[in-house]
């Protein structure tokens, strides 16, 4: 199929995209990297009446690290954040889940910030930038605001993001000492959606105990899913293969409600939950006492 008619616009500053989006009052639609909004406006899934193309705004990409962690603009590629020595160093959940996405030839194209503001919830870098407590920074007519990745989310493929505000830049902080990170997911071909994914994040104290932790599942819900009862259940305790379990089990059967579909029963997406979960926690727990 072809898309409906729209009016094509290619900026070249922020500055000009913000005053497309003004102009245009609801009915124009930032194009990032187009691997999502382009199929969906084939299958007229998406009509909108103005295209405003954001590839012609180097301001808008890059990677830089600093004192605090790190930040992704925007529209840097996937592939891009994929392969650099800076994300696998300070932010290696990210790097450890950018594989999983589709295939090569989509992250080449694809943007971080483009999978974030389209909030599929089956997709995996939501959840990594709710697991990592990553700060979202958008710019607008008011001016620029931070929000956090849990706050960003507020539906089925729906954020806080305004129809004329742009995500910009993705804030990631440095990690704790030390913790540890691990992704994992299942799906039934690699490249597919996950069926079910998780991203954990944990940090021990001195003795040994865990001092932190952030669990975000992906599939199972309307977005990324912060498991607060997962992560609750190992806070202040040490990560025995039964407290682990216990997370685990809390995970599966009180943080989610997920849904059943032509892929996958509900029950199903509850008995992989619980296992995913153990196996991230173990992976990062691992991780955080190697460091």
């Amino acid at each position: 199929m072809k898309p409906a008619p729209f009016e094509y616009h290619r900026p070249g500053t922020v500055e000009e995209a913000l005053a497309v989006l003004a102009r245009h009052s609801g009915d124009a639609k930032p194009l990032a990297g187009g691997q999502s909004l382009i199929p969906a406006m084939n299958f007229r899934l998406a009509r909108p009446a103005v295209l405003v193309d954001l590839n012609r705004i180097p301001a808008l990409a890059g990677i830089r690290g600093s004192a605090d962690g790190l930040r992704i603009g925007a529209m840097t590629r996937q592939r891009a954040v994929e392969r650099d020595a800076t994300v696998a160093r300070d932010a290696p959940l990210v790097a450890e889940a950018l594989p999983h996405i589709a295939h090569p030839q989509i992250r080449t194209r694809g943007t971080v910030g483009g999978s974030l503001a389209h909030a599929d919830p089956a997709a995996e870098l939501p959840a990594v930038m709710v697991a990592l407590d990553a700060t979202f920074d958008l710019v607008g007519p008011r001016g620029r605001r931070s929000i956090a990745a849990t706050e960003f989310y507020t539906g089925l493929f729906t954020t806080a993001l305004a129809p004329d505000e742009l995500l910009v830049e993705i804030a990631i902080p440095r990690p704790a000492p030390r913790s540890g990170s691990a992704f994992v997911e299942v799906a039934r071909r690699h490249g597919d959606y996950a069926l079910a994914g998780v991203a954990a994040v944990v940090a021990l104290d001195d003795a040994g105990r865990c001092r932190a932790a952030r669990i975000a599942l992906l599939s199972v819900g309307d977005g990324p899913v912060l498991a607060r009862k997962a992560a609750q259940a190992i806070t202040g305790e040490s990560l025995t293969a039964e407290a682990i379990k216990g997370a685990a089990d809390a995970a599966a059967s009180q943080d989610i409600d997920p849904p059943g579909d032509i892929h996958a029963s509900a029950a199903y997406r509850r008995q992989l939950v619980g296992v995913l979960v153990r196996r991230a926690l173990q992976r990062a727990c691992e991780r955080a006492r190697s460091h």
